[in-house]
């Protein structure tokens, strides 16, 4: 099939769309354990995933006619999506800082990786864990440190009222608990 019929780039321009936008000026936080499942993932897709879709487009273009061979024309663009998530992830490693929360075990002021249960104004408790934007994982209850909910709750208090703005209007929270993990032996 003739390139001018595909609708791919081979440009690095959806790199920059997939990073998801830090404040100015600031660091790439996260905690030891998000930083190392990035670097597994990394490492997966160096030493296993790539290695393989190599093999499988090389056994393709040894079997002639490129242009109608399946097996190479997606192998190519599976390559192309690895070597793409390989450069974004060697970028936020490269960006990142690792901060470790337990440092504030037994404190009830939150900070980066403190693990907060809140009761807004309508009595419904919740509780978040704040991480970098690249463990951010809301159904389990991991927000990013840049959201509207985190930026508010840090630096709060167990027992302190705090004022969320949010699109609905004004919500008050109230810290109900503040836990961080036990620090390492």
């Amino acid at each position: 099939m003739n390139k001018a019929f595909v609708k791919e780039s081979d440009g690095d321009d959806d790199d920059e769309l997939a990073l998801p936008a830090l404040p100015v000026g600031s660091k790439n936080y996260m905690t030891p354990q998000g930083h190392q499942r990035i670097k597994d993932e990394l490492l997966h897709l160096i030493d296993v995933a790539r290695p393989e879709v190599v093999r499988i487009v090389s056994w393709a273009a040894s079997n002639g006619d490129r242009s109608e061979n399946g097996d190479y024309i997606y192998g190519k663009r599976r390559l192309r999506e690895i070597d793409r998530r390989i450069r974004f992830l060697t970028k936020r490693l490269d960006i990142a800082e690792v901060v470790e929360p337990s440092v504030h075990h037994g404190s009830d002021q939150i900070y980066f990786g403190a693990t907060v249960t809140y009761e807004n104004q309508h009595g419904v408790e919740q509780t978040v864990t704040i991480v970098g934007i690249d463990e951010l994982d809301p159904l389990n209850g991991k927000i990013s440190w840049i959201s509207p909910v985190a930026r508010t709750l840090t630096k709060a208090r167990e027992g302190d009222e705090v004022t969320l703005q949010t699109p609905a209007g004004i919500d008050h929270l109230t810290v109900i608990a503040v836990s961080y993990p036990v620090p390492p032996d």
